[in-house]
């Protein structure tokens, strides 16, 4: 990395703001690439780059030399959670408070239906359970996951989505993978709901199978049809 861009962000994290607003200046280009994938949402670009800002100061102070990656190929992801947060929870995007109760009954009736079967419930099961349909029970549920989803290590494997998607190595890349949570709605619904299940929720093709009363061979045969397509359409540019 470097040593100027190093220097400048071990200053920050010591409190230097002025550091810290030099990394911001020296850096605009990248949080404006980020913040105009989200143009056109209901809130203004300006504070669309703002939210971009605080991203990118977040990533300035968690940042850590010994990551082995550039600074910029670890700042876009948190640049672009700071915006997909304020959306998600304040902003032009909101899930609604029906939304918000649905999930938390099936949240608890699969709790529950879990301790008295010793396994996860199947979607009808928890329909039954619930008196939601199984569409309505998907919907609250994938509604409510974080789209941040993507980096966390999934199931007994403890490999992301971002990683099976790409490989991570160019900034291009990570700004295009902002596009996933689009691109994951188009798929569809068989597709999405073993992807949900896979990397949000972090099941196993084994739990998938038992939740979707299937095999795990058919579970397999699902992902990879769902990933090749989320490729396509990435690399096709998905609209955000």
């Amino acid at each position: 990395m470097n040593g100027c861009l190093e220097e400048l962000i071990r200053q920050s994290q010591q409190g230097d703001r002025e550091a810290g607003e030099r990394l911001v200046v020296e850096n605009t280009g990248l949080i404006w690439s980020v913040a105009r994938r989200y143009f056109g949402r209901g809130v203004e670009p300006d504070d669309l780059y703002q939210l971009g800002c605080v991203g990118f100061l977040k990533a300035v102070a968690g940042f850590d030399t010994a990551y082995g990656t550039q600074f910029s190929t670890y700042a876009v992801p948190k640049i672009a959670g700071e915006i997909r947060r304020f959306l998600r929870d304040d902003g032009a995007v909101k899930v609604s408070r029906s939304l918000k109760e649905r999930s938390a009954t099936v949240k608890i009736a699969r709790q529950r239906l879990t301790g008295a079967l010793g396994r996860e419930p199947t979607l009808s099961e928890l329909s039954e359970e619930t008196g939601f349909t199984v569409e309505e029970i998907a919907t609250a549920e994938t509604a409510t996951a974080s789209a941040e989803s993507i980096q966390r290590e999934t199931g007994e494997e403890g490999f992301t989505l971002e990683a099976v998607l790409t490989d991570g190595s160019q900034e291009e890349q990570l700004i295009e993978r902002i596009a996933l949570g689009q691109a994951i709605e188009r798929l569809g619904e068989r597709e999405q709901l073993v992807i949900r299940l896979r990397f949000f929720r972090g099941l196993t093709q084994e739990k998938v199978a038992r939740v979707l009363g299937v095999s795990q061979v058919q579970v397999s045969r699902i992902e990879k049809k769902a990933l090749l397509a989320l490729r396509d359409l990435i690399a096709g540019g998905a609209p955000v």
